[in-house]
This record gives structure tokens, C-alpha cells and sequence, in this order.
């Protein structure tokens, strides 16, 4: 951290082919050892895919599954006299995309079926449609933070 001046967040540049920071966001995240086209393949394999399946516009699917898996709230270990209390805590809107795309990417990276094209597809068309794993992982970490709300007065 810098003692002078504020660190500005840096956009990446918006994807090429759609034009949106969100799919060049997500590109960066999807890539493995520096191999951004590759991610870029893969990304748009399943866009394509989701376009067959789904017979609707596949950036807004994208789109929608991306904000029905950020999650709220989430629980954070907080050390008070000895012992370890998870206190509940809003989440901040970049981390919340942050943490939604990273479960759909996570999630994809488990299912079955052959590509990863077609996992993440499969992963997008479930997470748009309120199903799927990287949901389960959103409610999973809301019903944490109700369980734990007793503790919300240790926030910091």
C-alpha cells in the first residue's frame, strides 16, 4: 500500500468479440498459465453451446447467472477471548462478482460431461435457471450467515 496516493482499480479492456468487461473479467479468471486465447475458446465454445441449448441470447444468460450467483453476506473467523466466532459480513460488490465467478468456474471445473466448453456451459445454463452447484454454494453461505447472526455485533 502506498503512503502517498490512492491505488486506482484497473478495468481490463472489454472482450473483443462482445464487447464487455465482464466476459473479459471472466476470460482472465478461466485462464491457466498465461493462455488467454485458449480461455477465450473455451469461453465462447460455451457461449455458442448455451446458444444451441438454451435458444436465447447467451451474453445475457451469462449475464444472469453470474448475478444470481453473487452471494450477500458472508461469514468471516473472528478471534474474541479465546475462542473463534464466524461473524456475518456484507460483501462488497467486486468481491461478490469476484466470488461468483470463481464458484461457476470451480463448479464447471467438477461436472462430467466432456469439454470444458461444455461444462461451463452446462455450469452457466444452471446457475441462469436458479439450479446447479455454484447456487447451492451461494445459499449454503447465506444460511451460514443466518445461523451466525448472534455474532454480528463482533463485526469490525
Amino acid at each position: 500500500m502506498p503512503r502517498k496516493r490512492v491505488v486506482t482499480k484497473r478495468e481490463p479492456s472489454p472482450d473483443p468479440k462482445y464487447g464487455s468487461h465482464l466476459v473479459a473479467y471472466f476470460t482472465h479468471c478461466l485462464m491457466k498459465k498465461g493462455k488467454k486465447s485458449r480461455a477465450q475458446t473455451v469461453l465462447y465454445d460455451a457461449f455458442d453451446i448455451i446458444g444451441e441449448k438454451g435458444k436465447e441470447d447467451p451474453l445475457g444468460v451469462f449475464q444472469r447467472a453470474v448475478e444470481n450467483v453473487k452471494p450477500a453476506v458472508e461469514v468471516k473467523s473472528r478471534r474474541v477471548g479465546g475462542s473463534t466466532y464466524q461473524v456475518p459480513t456484507e460483501v462488497r460488490s467486486n468481491r461478490s462478482q469476484a466470488l461468483s465467478i470463481r464458484w461457476l468456474i470451480s463448479f464447471a471445473n467438477a461436472r462430467g460431461e466432456k469439454s470444458m466448453a461444455a461444462k461451463l456451459a452446462g455450469e452457466l445454463l444452471d446457475a441462469a435457471n436458479k439450479r446447479g452447484a455454484a447456487i447451492k454454494k451461494k445459499e449454503d453461505t447465506h444460511r451460514m450467515a443466518e445461523a451466525n447472526k448472534a455474532f454480528a455485533h463482533y463485526r469490525w
